[in-house]
């Protein structure tokens, strides 16, 4: 019998978030619900696993883990793509690598970031915290009217697009750079394109939406934080390292701008990590695609490429040369 290992299971919900039953009469199944962190300790714990399911892009597997995964012999990752995984090096150890189709257009994203938005702007969980602590509204301050301020959206791809509507709704005036955008697609969402200066000067809201690359990373550093308004907002729901991590925090420190953050450089983030007790902040646990919808299409496509593998027919296959 193979032996298949779930991970990263933060919530603890992969059991339940997809019918296994199918599989458990031809594997054993092991369900890990802590990051296992390095290297090291990946290696020692995945040992011996043949199947291994891993959940986006939690943990990394580059040649040095891979190369101490003997037994290893389908790599399977939520999503229809993961940064963290080595496909080449996998390939080259005929380790096929299967993902989860992205055919379901999730809103979980765009919904969090939304949430994230009228959070900040209304100090939601500042005043659930004292209603708990038995005041009323001697510690919460005034909030802040989203209707005719300036949304500037930082990439204008599906979320982006649809973030660009939530704003439209409520009123706002959306703006959007970036690198690529042109002004036909700007006009196809209905949204001003701008400069990047242009974008961080006037936001009232600024938006991150963006794939994290070599090229992207950073893109929101000190200058672009300097630039915002005084009491501006800075929302990040795309990956954490888009944003320079330091200049963020001096920002908030400094109680310049306000920010909603869903993501960051290390996940989990360390419980002594300063954003935890930065002022100015909603913080969320990388929460954005994690809809009991979405983790229930993307498991049970796990267990779906699983069992095709087994019987031979792999399917949503990421390197078919090592099934040929």
């Amino acid at each position: 019998m193979i032996k298949v290992a779930v991970l990263d299971d933060w919530q603890g919900i992969a059991e339940t978030a997809a019918d296994w039953s199918p599989l458990r009469s031809r594997a054993e199944i092991k369900v890990f619900r802590q990051s296992l962190g390095d290297p090291d300790a990946m290696a020692h714990a995945l040992a011996g696993f043949d199947v291994i399911v891993a959940m986006r892009e939690r943990s990394s597997f580059q040649e040095p883990v891979l190369s101490r995964l003997k037994d290893l012999r389908l790599l399977v990752f939520t999503g229809a793509k993961n940064a963290a995984v080595d496909v080449d090096a996998c390939t080259a150890r005929g380790i096929t690598v299967c993902c989860t189709s992205g055919e379901r257009p999730s809103p979980a994203t765009a919904e969090l970031t939304l949430g994230l938005m009228i959070a900040v702007a209304r100090s939601i969980p500042l005043a659930d915290a004292e209603m708990r602590a038995g005041r009323f509204q001697e510690r919460t301050g005034p909030g802040v009217e989203l209707r005719s301020k300036v949304l500037g959206l930082v990439g204008l791809g599906k979320i982006g697009a649809t973030v660009a509507g939530y704003g439209k709704a409520l009123g706002m005036d959306v703006i959007a750079w970036s690198e690529n955008l042109t002004d036909a697609r700007a006009t196809e969402v209905g949204v001003e394109r701008v400069s990047k200066d242009g974008l961080f000067t006037r936001a009232d809201v600024v938006s991150v939406h963006l794939v994290l690359s070599d090229r992207s990373r950073g893109i929101v550093g000190a200058h672009e934080i300097g630039q915002m308004k005084m009491g501006a907002m800075l929302i990040n729901t795309s990956r954490g390292p888009l944003v320079d991590q330091d200049a963020l925090l001096a920002a908030l420190e400094k109680r310049h701008i306000h920010a909603g953050i869903d993501v960051y450089e290390i996940e989990p983030l360390p419980a002594d990590h300063r954003l935890r007790a930065a002022p100015n902040t909603v913080l969320t646990p990388h929460l954005g695609y994690v809809s009991g919808e979405a983790m229930s299409y993307m498991y049970g496509q796990c267990v779906e490429d699983i069992l095709a593998w087994l019987d031979g027919v792999p399917v949503r296959v990421v390197n078919p040369q090592v099934e040929a």
